[in-house]
């Protein structure tokens, strides 16, 4: 089971992304505060559970935290800052959302900026160790995931409604054979030499 961490009487955010290694499309980030008393026996990181799990699990998130918010950096911003940066980013713009400001921030990974000169502790993997962090990082991935089904209906030939703007061997051979859109990461490497496609 994942450990809720919050301290008595402290306000603590747990934060995620999602999307960071995409060829397409934003990243998505998450800040979720959890009530101290709140328990989950199914919630751990996003990467474990089904796209079922996930969807099902977001509407009891929302409604159980006492504060949470989504943020993203465009494609096009990606390219400007880089994608690092650009994840960091992107929890900052969701932690300016919450409705309560965190006495502490909890970061799922080895790499954060301070923001606004809260507290923040980094943690390797801590998606799959603390509630709110996992929490966020299904919020990050389920709202990611509906952006890019939604622009799939405008570019179907690339799947993302499947791959999400991962960099499957069909989306590569996508961008191959039709090109980059305007939700393709410029600065990524986009094709892969290796691949030999015979249109």
């Amino acid at each position: 089971m994942l450990l809720n961490n919050l301290k008595v009487g402290v306000f603590e955010a747990g934060c995620d992304e999602a999307g960071r290694g995409c060829l397409a499309g934003p990243v998505f980030a998450a800040a979720v505060i959890l009530p101290g008393d709140f328990k989950s026996e199914l919630l751990t990181d996003s990467k474990k559970l089904t796209e079922k799990q996930r969807y099902s699990l977001r509407p009891i998130i929302e409604a159980a935290a006492l504060a949470w918010a989504v943020g993203s950096y465009t494609n096009e911003e990606i390219d400007e800052v880089n994608i690092l940066n650009a994840s960091i980013f992107s929890m900052h713009r969701a932690l300016a959302q919450l409705t309560i400001r965190p006495a502490h921030i909890i970061v799922d990974g080895n790499r954060f900026k301070s923001y606004e000169n809260i507290d923040h502790t980094t943690i390797i993997k801590g998606d799959g160790k603390y509630l709110s962090i996992a929490a966020a990082s299904i919020l990050a991935k389920t709202y990611r995931d509906d952006f890019m089904n939604s622009i799939n209906e405008q570019f179907p030939q690339y799947g993302w409604d499947q791959n999400k703007g991962y960099p499957t061997k069909y989306h590569r051979e996508a961008i191959q054979r039709f090109g980059i859109t305007s939700h393709h990461r410029k600065s990524f490497k986009l094709i892969d030499p290796q691949l030999s496609l015979d249109f």
